[in-house]
Formats: structure tokens, sequence, C-alpha cells
């Protein structure tokens, strides 16, 4: 089976014996990052004043031909870069006019960057929120055309739901959405499962990045932005009019018609470097996402078939079955001591992730199964150390 780890090394090879299954959050970086990030400082020493003709120039253009490839976009220009998903986010909902409440279409368990803001926002009455519960999963996108039926300015829909691993039907979202702006949020989507835009290119914003899955570290994430949708949002940067700024401006701020049009203002541009390596280095290595996924479907079921006797991750305790083809590249146990086990496995040194009653295991190419079994044999032994701690006599 695919055995990548010594294109990791620098990352694994820090604590040698640390398990890391958490890799929908903050995923190793392949070596080639390393020496990306130092070319970006060698560029801006060498470059100086000229250095964003070289960044917004041939390192975005190959940036932007990485990100169409994978997600089958027509246009790499409808492509746009800031350093995080937030900052979208803001020129989105900056879109809309003012004077009146956005009425927002989503869903009850989307990402911190959106729902935090969001709920911000609704207690100043500046937006409208429906929420529909993503449970039960089978019905959810029924649940969702219904409460579309009042009509709505903004869906806002992940791709894959960060709290189980659900995976979402977007082309019947968009299909839903009607005259609503439409935004995938696809941050666990991008790079963990095939995903295909072409149909949807003209239709749907989809944000995403760096950060997870791309193995790219912070700094770099995008928006395909949809010709046509969001002309002139309000909250803009200067490099929204890259290319027009010599240009007379008449009465209004110019923009351009592509994906500049939602850029910002000035970022450090490492994160573009070390994509740029990724991707170089996925293709040498033959890797797709479609590839990564199979990978990871493979190290899922294992891990279930291996650990189907230890207490609380056998299969019924899974939000999202094994056996169910709409998932992400990680596995969701709902158990409601969640939270001491993940102390427990961090103490092993086991690197997971908990979110209320649900522990989250994440999977990507830097594993093995040998890893699988190793990650099986520290579950069992956290288990029996809890078991004569409370066997154990309690000391005066």
């Amino acid at each position: 089976m695919l055995d990548l780890r010594a294109h990791f090394s620098r990352f694994l090879n820090t604590e040698p014996g640390r398990l890391h299954f958490a890799a929908h959050s903050h995923h190793p970086w392949p070596d080639v990052t390393r020496d990306a990030h130092l070319q970006a400082w060698d560029d801006a020493a060498r470059l100086m004043d000229d250095k964003w003709e070289h960044v917004l120039g041939p390192v975005l253009e190959e940036f932007r031909s990485h990100v169409a490839r994978n997600l089958s976009l027509p246009d790499s220009t409808t492509l746009a870069v800031a350093p995080n998903t937030h900052e979208f986010l803001k020129r989105i909902l900056s879109c809309f006019p003012a004077g009146r409440s956005i009425r927002i279409l989503t869903s009850d368990s989307e990402f911190h960057s959106f729902s935090r803001q969001i709920a911000r926002l609704e207690e100043d009455g500046d937006v409208l929120v429906t929420r529909v519960p993503v449970e039960p999963l089978a019905s959810f996108e029924d649940r969702f055309e219904q409460a579309a039926a009042a009509g709505h300015d903004l869906v806002f829909v992940s791709q894959v739901f960060f709290s189980s691993g659900f995976v979402a039907d977007i082309e019947r979202i968009a299909e839903i959405a009607g005259d609503a702006m439409l935004v995938i949020d696809g941050y666990h989507g991008f790079m963990a499962r095939p995903t295909d835009l072409s149909g949807l290119a003209n239709r749907a914003f989809y944000v995403a990045g760096g950060y997870k899955y791309a193995m790219a570290g912070e700094g770099a994430c995008f928006m395909h932005c949809p010709p046509g949708w969001g002309a002139r949002p309000s909250d803009t940067g200067w490099f929204a009019a890259f290319g027009d700024l010599s240009k007379a401006q008449g009465g209004q701020v110019a923009y351009s018609e592509d994906g500049w049009r939602f850029m910002g203002a000035t970022f450090d541009p490492s994160g573009l470097y070390r994509f740029n390596a990724v991707m170089r280095w996925l293709v040498g290595a033959s890797m797709t996402a479609e590839a990564i996924h199979d990978h990871v479907t493979a190290l899922q079921q294992d891990l279930v078939r291996q650990a189907a006797h230890c207490a609380g991750f056998d299969p019924s305790s899974l939000v999202v079955p094994v056996r169910e083809s709409r998932r992400g590249n990680f596995l969701t146990f709902e158990r409601p001591d969640a939270q001491a086990v993940y102390d427990r496995l961090k103490a092993q040194r086991v690197v997971t992730d908990v979110r209320g009653n649900r522990l989250r295991l994440g999977f990507g190419i830097y594993q093995t199964p040998e890893d699988v079994t190793e990650l099986v044999r520290r579950i069992h032994q956290a288990d029996a150390f809890r078991k004569s701690s409370i066997g154990a006599p309690v000391s005066a």
C-alpha cells in the first residue's frame, strides 16, 4: 500500500512516536514546503520593490492553475486569493445593499469563520438567518429545500460538514438556491474528495484553502467567483482594481470583472509558494484528490475493522457509517466521554480532535496501515489505563 511518510520526514520526525490523526485540522506539510517557504524569502530579498509583480504574476498564475485543475474549473481567472476565508465572507456580505437585513439560509453545522460572524451580525439585526439542522443526515437536502421556499438573499452551505464528515449534495443545493447568491464552503472537501465544479462554475462561489487537506499551511485561501455575481463588493482592497489603477475612475470605484474583484490588499505570499510546491509534488507522485480519498477510505475501513471491539469505537458509534460513501476524510465517533478519550489518547501521544460529545479522527496520505494498527493498540492501552484508574484504591 502507499507509503509516503518519507516525504513528510520533517514533520513526522520532529516528535518520533507521535501519531497524528487530526488531518482535518493542521495537516502535516510535505518536506517540499520548506524549500518553497525559503524561496519566498529569497525572492523578497532578490526582487524587493518588484516582488509583487512576481507574486501577482507567475506565482499567483501557477496557484490558480493548480486550483482550477483540481476543481475542473474552466477558467482560472475566476479565482481570488486571501490569507483566510473570513476575508471572503466579509466581501460576500458586503455585496448586498445597506439598509435592510440580509436573509441567509444555511445549516446548523457551519465552520466558525462563518457561524460566529453571522451570529454577531444577527444580534444587530443586520442578517436574518434560517439554520436547517444537518441531522438526520438522510433528509437534509429535502428539509433544506423546504426551508428555501421562503426566499433568501444568500445560501451558504459546507461541502463536507465539520461536525460529522457528511458530504452535502452541492449540485442539488445549487438547484435549491434559486436566485440567491450561493457560497459553498469547500474547506473540508478540497483535496479530500474529488470535486468537479465545471457544472457549477457559473453559479456557485467556492471557498477553501491550503491549511487542511492541501497540506500547504496557513495564508493560502482562495475563492472561485462566478461571473456576474457580486460585481462590486463594498469591502474592497486595492488589489481588486489590479490592471485598472491607471485608468480614470470617473464617478465610481473601478473593479475588475474576473476574480480580482474579490481581492483584498497586501498579504504574506509564502503560503502561495508552499501550496504550489505541494501541488507540483502531488502531480509528480500521480496523486489526485481521488487517489488521496481512496487511500484514506481504505485506512478508515481498516480502523473500523480493527477497533470494532474497542468500547466507543465500534461501528454503531459512527455519526456517518463507514458504508456511507458521502463521507469526508475523517471519522466522527459520538460518545459522551469524547473529551476524556481525547485527553487519554493525547497522553498516549495520539493527536485527535474533539467537538462536544464527538471525537474526530482524520486521515491523510502521510499515514499507513501500520499507523492504524498502532493507533488501535494505543486506544486499547488508553482504555486499559482508564479501567485500572477506576479500580485503583483512593490514596489518603
